[in-house]
């Protein structure tokens, strides 16, 4: 893992934010924040609780806009897109895992992952099919009935990564993927996700306050406060 933001990388990034402020209320949960991530590379995020981690996340998703600042996608700037075409990229080039997974609990394994693929205009059959081929990539075969309910917490989490790269998706955004699951089975999901990622091309931005998820990274930015910190500064 390489340490630091190598802006002098000549390849252009996929996503980059600039200046990022975003304010929860009276708490300054972003105060300038720049960072970027190219194709085909995972980026661990880091710092301590409360250092701007998850807002940076759901910023660079397009899922909170930020107070001032840009963020970048593909040579577009997410804050100018209308909501509508903000929904259609977190569909089709961008897959979120969040710490708990979020699998919905009335859906089997397989329908979840496949849920997506409807949403995207597939069919029915066709969509469990691949699903079912996503979730034995990442060893969940034999529990695609199971609902979430019924798994261990690394299943439905690898459950989770299946339903985020279904799609195949440009960018894949983790927060905190392994926070609830015991070092078995983080060391699991962390190696299926990489894996998949590397195989695929796909880019990942991992949220984490663990050192050993973190190594499964390219490279590593420090959030200390809101902003980008130099690695070694102890947020």
């Amino acid at each position: 893992m390489t340490n630091g933001d190598t802006t002098g990388n000549a390849a252009q990034p996929l996503l980059a934010s600039r200046g990022l402020v975003k304010a929860h209320g009276r708490t300054e949960a972003l105060r300038g924040a720049s960072v970027e991530l190219r194709a085909g590379e995972i980026l661990a995020v880091t710092g301590a609780s409360g250092s701007g981690k998850s807002t940076l996340l759901h910023c660079l998703a397009g899922i909170v806009r930020p107070d001032a600042g840009s963020v970048t996608y593909a040579g577009r700037r997410l804050e100018e897109l209308p909501e509508k075409r903000l929904s259609e990229l977190r569909r089709t080039d961008f897959g979120v895992v969040f710490q708990f997974g979020q699998l919905i609990p009335e859906l089997t394994a397989l329908d979840n992952v496949a849920l997506p693929l409807m949403l995207a205009g597939a069919g029915r059959v066709e969509a469990r099919a691949r699903a079912g081929e996503w979730l034995e990539r990442f060893g969940v075969r034999g529990q695609e009935e199971l609902r979430p309910g019924a798994m261990s917490g690394g299943q439905a989490q690898r459950a989770s990564l299946a339903r985020a790269l279904v799609t195949g998706p440009k960018v894949v955004f983790a927060d905190e993927p392994t926070g609830a699951l015991d070092s078995l089975s983080a060391e699991q999901v962390m190696t299926a996700l990489a894996h998949t990622a590397r195989e695929s091309g796909t880019a990942v931005l991992l949220v984490t306050h663990d050192a050993q998820v973190a190594a499964y990274a390219d490279r590593e930015v420090r959030l200390r406060d809101g902003a980008v910190a130099p690695l070694g500064v102890t947020a």
